[in-house]
């Protein structure tokens, strides 16, 4: 195997090969107030070596930063593709820290992995927050004020998105209503009305919703196995052997590093492949 790769730090995973970063929670949804904390979420590329490893990379990280968690990009597609709602979300924040031409690539993608299974992972985790509220509210008496504020803009994300095809986290002109909320200033049984009421919305634009039935899981592979093929290629020209800096060889030539791309495209759209 070119290099050890097996001994690449979960914290230089993050350091070193993070192509998408942004931040996220009460900032990403404009609902940040003074006491705020600043939740930053990434994703990283393991180089393709460390993946056929018996010792696999992480498929996420925790830090080094506080308050920072990351995916591995093939992990992170994974959930993305099932409807996750903390992952799409992720995709769609309007504070983007860093993106290399990786990171953009996916961006550019993230259409692909919308679809009408939103419905299904979004309601499902709302209820399980719901019935983290109401626990709280038989055991302390009232909700946890700030999960019930988020719960509420979840469900309001879930029903747009159904109605538009389109995710957006920033609540707009929902900021001051929401705040109140978090401040328990609005009685729990008129919470409890919001909720069902927008779980009701939700569902009846369901039916009509723009978004497909499924994601397009085929781009996301074709995406997928193209970052794959270029780490590859790039780590194997950094050790020499038949591929050396500046190019590579193939039967019958030497390649430069430029035709890289081209090398990746004739190998994923190779003819009979069902990926062209």
């Amino acid at each position: 195997m070119p290099g050890d790769f097996t001994r690449i730090t979960p914290q230089a995973l993050v350091r070193d090969h993070t192509v998408y970063s942004c931040v996220m929670g009460s900032r990403a949804f404009g609902l940040a107030t003074e006491e705020s904390d600043t939740d930053r979420r990434g994703v990283f590329l393991a180089p393709t070596p460390a993946q056929w490893a018996f010792a696999k990379p992480p498929t996420h990280v925790e830090g080094p930063a506080p308050e920072q968690f990351s995916w591995e990009l093939e992990r992170f597609c994974e959930l993305a593709l099932r409807g996750n709602p903390n992952i799409l979300e992720c995709l769609h924040s309007p504070l983007v820290e860093h993106a290399d031409a990786t990171g953009r690539e996916l961006l550019a993608l993230r259409g692909a992995f919308l679809s009408r299974r939103a419905y299904d992972t979004f309601t499902r985790y709302a209820l399980s927050q719901r019935r983290k509220l109401e626990a709280d509210v038989r055991q302390r008496g009232a909700p946890r004020w700030k999960h019930a504020m988020h719960l509420l803009r979840l469900l309001a994300v879930c029903r747009d998105l159904l109605r538009t095809g389109e995710l957006v986290l920033d609540v707009g002109d929902g900021r001051e209503r929401l705040l109140a909320v978090r401040r328990g200033e609005v009685a729990w049984a008129e919470v409890e009305a919001w909720m069902a009421r927008l779980g009701e919305e939700a569902e009846a634009a369901l039916p009509s919703s723009p978004l497909p039935a499924e994601p397009d899981r085929a781009r996301v592979e074709d995406f997928l196995f193209r970052t794959r093929l270029r780490s590859a290629l790039d780590a194997l020209s950094r050790e020499g052997g038949p591929f050396r800096a500046g190019g590579f060889f193939q039967a019958g030539g030497f390649f430069q590093a430029g035709a890289y791309d081209d090398v990746v495209e004739r190998v994923v759209h190779r003819p009979g492949d069902g990926l062209g």
